[in-house]
């Protein structure tokens, strides 16, 4: 077995959030992308402008490295999740395209800093707010591959797609009657417990 690199590494991971997120969207319509499908309004363009967020700051912010854009969304006054959802103004190539950019950004800050460089997180409390690289791919790895998560649900409620990345959808192989027996067996176990 041969070694790794911790740092490319977990770029790695980094970047497979980042495509998962993007592809949930593919082929979907404009409403389908917008669509609240959870009662907290969750939504995949909404997750992608979320996570375009988190890298702006974690990436931008706490190394002293901003983006050189102003997001209203981001403000301190913004509305409650403002980030969580694309307005009527706010297109899918916007949003996309931003994501894209913060990238770019955020991985300039990831190759010019050793993984121990510190940086300091204005948002969280100031006893921990001293952070180094290491522990900020770690956290934005969290936070996105959960939001990740949260795309594929919200696909599957959509049109039904599943699956971990494009050319491997990590599922067992099974007909859609195979799946709906699955499906059932499962709801005959949980009604035992109602």
């Amino acid at each position: 077995m041969t070694g790794s690199a911790p740092k490319s590494d977990l770029h790695r991971y980094l970047q497979s959030a980042r495509e998962a997120l993007l592809w949930k969207l593919e082929g979907l319509s404009e409403y389908q992308i917008r669509q609240p499908l959870t009662p907290t309004g969750t939504n995949l363009l909404g997750l992608v402008k979320h996570a375009a967020g988190v890298e702006l700051g974690y990436f931008g912010d706490t190394f002293d490295r901003p983006f050189n854009e102003r997001y209203p969304w981001l403000d301190e006054d913004a509305e409650p999740n403002a980030d969580m959802w694309a307005t009527e103004t706010e297109s899918r190539e916007d949003i996309v395209t931003l994501y894209r950019r913060v990238w770019v950004q955020a991985d300039e800050t990831i190759d010019a800093l050793d993984l121990a460089a510190t940086g300091r997180v204005p948002w969280w409390p100031e006893e921990r707010s001293e952070v180094t690289l290491h522990q900020i791919l770690i956290h934005v790895i969290a936070d996105l591959t959960r939001h990740a998560g949260h795309a594929d649900v919200i696909r599957e409620l959509i049109d039904g797609s599943v699956g971990l990345r494009r050319e491997n959808d990590n599922m067992p192989r099974g007909s859609q009657e195979w799946w709906q027996d699955y499906q059932d067996r499962l709801e005959q176990v949980a009604q035992q417990f109602n």
